[in-house]
């Protein structure tokens, strides 16, 4: 994995970084400490072809190893413990990993030995010379999914971190966004990396194709610098990304003047993300990054390299309140992290925690592992084998616990660029996940009258003794799941803002592959109605003017309190003033006039306290009466009416224009 997207793990060579320095090498030594390893090892084999020293072999090496060039790196290791056999434990275990990667495996099998000798706590040296452990296994047992590149989205760059989002999918990448702005990392000079999106339907394997990959989000979320790595709260009103420290426009380092990763929050207000803000946790000292949200919303999972963890980069868990504060970081303990990475973690809807590490014993460098709570204490990691796992780095993986479809990110052989994008097909759950008999209960939520989906009512799922199992939210499509044991009886209430909520019981059956379907309809509450066209409105007694007037009345002064009411009530809610006249008159004329009626009950809301951001008025003139009483401005189409039915024509709506 490239290193603009790793997070950086400084404590792992800054120890080296005064040792072995001479004049000769300070140009190399100052690309390596800025973290250019590509133009770093360019200048160190340059030296090395004139004097092989230790510091410029083991420079050579780790540049090579941190920008996965596993062949140049085994070599240069090769050469630097031949002629400097007495080196640092982490050194050894490296070589070992560049064996591996380059299929030397009884090679590398005999250095990770020797690592474990000279390291006798690490737990990577326990779990790499662990003899029940096959690696033929891992290589060509029965694979456990399908792994297909998306060559139509990736480029020669880094293209990685899948965010399933309905439709679409929105991943990180360094391609061009903005092509009047240079924005180069100076790593490898590539492109610094935005969030992007593009539509399922318009992913092919064939390279090159128009995918119509387009930038997710304004330069509010796409900054200056990386950004990668979303995910979102169930009712997706709230995202997690991972950026660079680069806050409220400011650009911080830490004492050592590297710039670290932070997550960063940004709510959806109006139609907008906005409020961008770190988390607490944050620091300009340690790096945090790649999210994961619960299913619940209630933990937010991530990686960091800070101060008192096991190992290189370990995986942290943290309590999200309903207040929106966090809880106390927890290190997910030594069962999941090891003296090594462990990195981007994806918690699945059925609470099993997918995560990329170089400490448990896998195939390559990253490999992806699986595992879950059982009472409290997670699993041993389960390696997910070939063809998840390759020779080099794989990372980044997700997967629908419903649909068994995610996606990889790796830098194997036979991509098209640095890293690439995978879709994975489950076939098979990997033995971590797998328990008793369970049944999948699904269903969708929608309004009562129109049967218009409803995203984002919670689901509160209850046992038969009325405990609250979980809370889910539905997704952008309405729809919701629950994976339950069989043979059991549940409720699920069904609770939306504005809404009636709605209760349905159910017993589970033991019939695994069924999903049990279930169907809410809710009600819209009192306060609100449909108008004859299907819009949402307040619900109020109809609001009339007198002919060819635009004033107030007193009668309609009533009505305009309760909408204040009602606004005052519902803090959230957006309104349109919709006035309208009878067809007496001129068209355009009654237009006018309507449009003076809107604002004038505009004005009167507002001048009652409402700010004046939630509410507009529109004039619809004669466009939109509610009975047959039309008359053009010739009167070739006259119809007689009384008083009171064109009365009923002129009046005012307060239509719901956002919730």
């Amino acid at each position: 994995m490239k290193k603009t997207i790793q997070i950086t793990v400084i404590l792992l060579f800054s120890s080296f970084a005064i040792f072995g320095q001479t004049k000769e090498t300070k140009k190399a030594d100052t690309y390596f400490e800025n973290l250019s390893y590509a133009s770093a090892a360019e200048t160190y084999k340059a030296l090395a072809e004139e004097n092989a020293t230790e510091h410029v072999l083991k420079r050579l090496g780790d540049s090579y190893y941190f920008n996965v060039k596993m062949v140049d790196a085994s070599e240069a290791y090769r050469k630097l413990f031949n002629e400097f056999p007495n080196q640092t434990p982490e050194h050894i275990f490296r070589y070992a990993q560049t064996l591996r990667s380059i299929d030397k495996f009884e090679d590398s099998k005999m250095w990770m030995k020797k690592f474990h000798q000279a390291k006798k706590g690490d737990t990577r040296g326990v779990h790499f010379t662990d003899e029940e452990l096959s690696l033929d296994e891992l290589i060509k047992g029965k694979p456990g999914y399908e792994v297909t590149n998306q060559r139509s989205i990736n480029t020669k760059y880094s293209d990685f971190g899948v965010t399933d989002y309905g439709n679409t999918i929105l991943f990180s990448s360094p391609r061009n966004r903005n092509i009047y702005v240079k924005r180069n990392h100076n790593r490898n000079d590539k492109n610094f990396l935005d969030i992007y999106k593009v539509i399922k339907e318009k992913i092919t394997t064939i390279e090159g194709e128009d995918s119509q990959v387009r930038p997710m989000f304004t330069d509010e979320v796409n900054s200056i610098y990386h950004e990668s790595s979303v995910s979102f709260s169930p009712d997706r009103q709230t995202m997690y990304f991972t950026r660079n420290n680069y806050v409220a426009g400011k650009y911080k380092v830490d004492e050592e003047g590297y710039n670290n990763l932070k997550i960063l929050k940004a709510e959806w207000v109006y139609n907008k993300w906005t409020n961008i803000v770190e988390l607490p946790f944050n620091s300009s000292e340690y790096s945090t990054g790649h999210p994961s949200v619960s299913k619940n919303g209630e933990k937010l999972y991530f990686a960091s390299d800070m101060p008192g963890g096991i190992g290189a980069t370990d995986i942290y868990v943290v309590d999200i309140k309903t207040d929106g504060s966090f809880g106390a970081v927890q290190n997910l303990g030594s069962e999941v992290n090891t003296e090594g990475r462990e990195m981007f973690p994806f918690i699945s809807d059925e609470e099993v925690l997918y995560f990329s590490s170089d400490g448990h014993f896998g195939i390559g460098a990253l490999d992806v592992f699986a595992t879950k709570k059982e009472k409290g204490l997670y699993k041993k990691p389960v390696n997910l084998k070939a063809p998840v796992n390759s020779k080099l780095d794989d990372f980044a993986f997700s997967i629908n616990s419903v649909t068994k479809k995610g996606y990889l990110s790796s830098n194997r052989e036979g991509g098209v660029g640095d890293d690439d994008i995978y879709a994975v097909v489950e076939l098979e759950q990997p033995e971590v996940v797998k328990t008793a008999c369970t049944q999948i209960v699904s269903g969708t939520v929608k309004d009562k009258k129109y049967q218009n989906p409803l995203p984002g009512t919670k689901l509160i799922l209850k046992d038969a003794n009325g405990t609250v199992v979980k809370e889910v939210y539905a997704d952008a499509n309405a729809s919701f799941t629950f994976t339950l044991p069989c043979n059991k009886q549940y409720t699920i209430d069904a609770v939306k803002e504005y809404y009636q909520p709605d209760t349905a019981s159910f017993v589970t059956t033991k019939e695994q592959k069924i999903a049990l379907n279930l169907n809410f309809d809710m009600q819209i509450i009192s306060d609100f109605a449909y108008n004859e066209r299907g819009e949402l409105v307040i619900d109020i007694k109809p609001i009339y003017f007198d002919y060819d007037k635009s004033n107030i009345r007193e009668d309609a002064a009533i009505e305009l309190n309760n909408i204040v009411r009602v606004m005052k009530k519902y803090q959230k809610i957006v309104i349109r003033s919709s006035s309208h006249t009878d067809a007496r008159g001129k068209e355009e004329y009654n237009e006018a006039l309507s449009d003076r009626r809107a604002k004038s009950s505009v004005a009167y809301i507002i001048n009652k306290g409402i700010n004046s951001n939630r509410i507009s008025g529109k004039g619809f003139g004669e466009t939109r009466l509610v009975n047959g009483c039309i008359d053009n401005d010739r009167h070739t189409n006259s119809v007689k009416c009384t008083k009171e039915e064109h009365q009923a024509n002129r009046r005012t709506e307060f239509v719901i224009i956002k919730m």
